[in-house]
């Protein structure tokens, strides 16, 4: 048997995608008023941003103990152990949900032996780091190896992003409401990233096309070797702009291959409809 590689939704994996590399995926929680949901099983990103756009408003929640209790003793059957790509634990408590989880099983279930990964990442900088581990597993690497890579991978993910709508940010305390209100008046747009597993403003350009020219310009400031390694898009429900920016890399950087998903409803509930992120290593690995 392989070992088996966990990750979770914040991960922003699509279900066939983590179903064709055996990757199982926590799902977190999602609430409309009293309404509670499991992101990405009973609801899809696009019915979220449609949501969203019309003014519902959504919270977000660490997954319930018992679901990730499940995933974990359906990891203890597997005897050349598991490796779980947890969410950042800076922006979420899911790291700490799971370290207690394996913590309760670890007298009962003595075929545990799983290693909790705090990636530090979100979105599909997360689901980059699970399917390298993913691809390395199946390959028929050990646990070790897979921690190690993995963590450098983890380590060495850029999150470059922007929103398209800075109200969402204020919600969770990202930016002011005079700055979100200067923002749309001005048709400014922020560009972040993930800095120790938090999300960091790094400026403001005005004009979404200027938004993409400069994400560019950043990759190629900060990014390693881009043309052969896998480059992540991911869309809050904005498919063409994805493809948009997918050209301007690819015809920049060379870059052939390329991980675009739509971001899930967790992640998307904070960061809003029209948000676009690009993930790249900063380093070549050894």
């Amino acid at each position: 048997m392989t070992v088996k590689i966990i990750a979770d939704s914040a991960a922003d994996l699509p279900k066939e995608v983590a179903e064709q590399h055996g990757i199982d995926v926590i799902p977190l929680m999602v609430y409309l008023g009293d309404e509670e949901f499991l992101d990405n099983v009973t609801l899809k990103p696009a019915e979220l941003f449609q949501g969203m756009r019309s003014g519902r408003t959504y919270k977000t929640s660490q997954p319930m103990y018992g679901n990730v209790e499940s995933v974990f003793r359906s990891a203890a059957e597997n005897e050349d152990g598991a490796v779980y790509v947890a969410f950042s634990s800076e922006l979420s408590g899911t790291y700490q949900t799971a370290v207690m989880v394996k913590g309760d099983l670890t007298g009962e279930l003595t075929g545990l032996d799983l290693e909790i990964i705090d990636s530090k990442c979100a979105s599909a900088g997360a689901g980059l780091v699970a399917l390298k581990a993913a691809e390395l597993a199946a390959g028929g690497a050990s646990k070790e190896e897979i921690v190690r890579r993995a963590r450098w991978y983890a380590e060495h993910m850029e999150h470059i992003f922007t929103v398209d709508n800075l109200e969402y940010l204020v919600r969770g305390g990202r930016v002011s409401p005079v700055a979100a209100f200067i923002g749309g008046l001005l048709n400014i747009k922020p560009i972040l990233h993930v800095e120790e597993g938090k999300l960091v403003p790094i400026e403001k350009v005005r004009g979404r096309k200027k938004v993409f020219s400069r994400i560019v310009e950043i990759m190629e400031r900060r990014g390693a070797d881009l043309a052969n390694q896998t480059i992540g898009i991911s869309h809050g429900d904005d498919p063409e702009a994805a493809e948009e920016l997918k050209a301007m890399i690819s015809e920049r950087f060379g870059c052939r291959s390329f991980f675009v998903s739509m971001i899930g409803a967790a992640v998307g509930a904070h960061a809003g409809p029209g948000t676009i992120a690009v993930f790249f290593l900063n380093a070549k690995e050894a």
